[in-house]
């Protein structure tokens, strides 16, 4: 299963880009033997200022044909490590091809988005910047794919 990190903003050379590549690489490793992978970020940027509407028409124009859509959104469902590790095999082992995680600006998502997603994925009750929204879900990758390879990265 392919997986995209659809992202409004571009986040620039430095500790944070660095950040989300590695664990991504590390993802790309550790997900390739148990069906994930590769990784990707597709960033969307509104130019003319049309707000969430338009973040959100971008964000869905970058989405793969009959891919899952999961939001990222502190009103979706706040999970354990090992539970939305379970959630991507589900989805892997239902034949999804594509998973489409969506991170929207700063402004956040755009309402009808949340409602047409398939999965709302919470960090908790508290809101993230979404610049750092992508390092926290890009080592949450990572980490499930080391729960459902058994490795001890995830001591929990």
């Amino acid at each position: 299963m392919r997986v995209h990190i659809i992202a409004v903003g571009r986040l620039r050379a430095g500790p944070q880009k660095d950040i989300v590549d590695d664990y991504l690489k590390r993802f790309d490793r550790a997900g390739r033997a148990l069906g994930f992978g590769p990784a990707r970020v597709i960033e969307v940027e509104d130019r003319k200022g049309g707000g969430m509407a338009a973040e959100a028409e971008l964000l869905r124009r970058a989405v793969p044909q009959s891919a899952v859509c999961a939001v990222l959104d502190e009103r979706g469902k706040v999970q354990s490590s090992p539970e939305f590790a379970r959630k991507l095999a589900v989805w892997r082992d239902d034949g999804r091809g594509d998973l489409a995680l969506m991170i929207g600006g700063a402004d956040g998502l755009d309402p009808t988005l949340r409602r047409e997603a398939d999965f709302a994925l919470s960090f908790g009750k508290m809101v993230w910047p979404h610049m750092l929204v992508r390092i926290m879900l890009a080592e949450q990758l990572y980490r499930a794919s080391s729960i459902l390879a058994g490795t001890p990265y995830h001591r929990a």
